[in-house]
């Protein structure tokens, strides 16, 4: 990203000097600066702010009672890893923290899962089923509450800041499910593939007799 971000600030310089347009993309520079300021302090309210009420509803019980309530689907979703893992009730606490856009906080919920589903992972070289799920879960990025987008929309002064959340709530949905979809018809394909694996397209017992011939050398 580093490489990619300096080639496109060398390709605007040169170009805005091609142009005779440099003095604009030196005020383009320094606009973008002073707006990222704002914005980055308009972003500790707002985060502060959403931080405070899930720290509440952590306190009053309003998070364990949602993780309850998801902690059967994520048996159903997850049922290669045994019901009474750690792994389920982390899994929960982070679809939670993120569907309220709280991705700071689902964080370290979303790490600590991975550590219960290594554990329970077989092959300690290759990531599981499970592992793979989640990941793509976590990705789509389900939200309710796009909290992080309507922190930056209030702070570039953007009117009504709101009205994305019933975009962003549709798109999530959609591509929340489509992970899970596509993430389950491919470990059955993968699964099928393992059952049934490819012919193998050297002659019988030619390969038997390279492996003596290696040992013997």
């Amino acid at each position: 990203m580093n490489y990619i971000f300096f080639f496109l600030i060398v390709i605007s310089i040169v170009i805005g000097a091609i142009n005779g347009k440099l003095q604009d993309v030196v005020n383009a520079v320094m606009s973008g600066a002073e707006l990222s300021v704002k914005v980055a302090f308009s972003l500790i309210g707002i985060m502060a702010f959403w931080l405070g009420i899930m720290k509440i509803a952590q306190k009053s019980g309003i998070i364990d009672f949602l993780s309850k309530v998801l902690k059967p689907i994520t048996k159903v979703l997850f049922n290669e890893i045994p019901p009474q893992s750690p792994a389920v009730g982390d899994i929960a606490m982070n679809f939670t923290a993120n569907a309220f856009g709280l991705s700071n906080a689902a964080t370290p919920f979303g790490i600590k899962a991975m550590e219960e589903l290594q554990k329970e992972n077989k092959d300690k070289t290759s990531a599981s089923n499970s592992m793979c799920l989640f990941l793509g879960m976590n990705t789509a990025g389900f939200q309710l509450i796009p909290t992080t987008v309507l922190a930056v929309l209030v702070g570039i002064g953007y009117k009504n800041p709101t009205e994305i959340i019933a975009p962003t709530l549709l798109v999530t949905i959609i591509a929340f499910t489509f992970a899970i979809v596509l993430s389950k018809v491919l470990q059955k394909v993968w699964k099928g593939q393992m059952i049934n694996p490819l012919p193998n397209s050297l002659p019988e017992g030619e390969g038997i007799t390279s492996n003596k011939e290696g040992q013997n050398d």
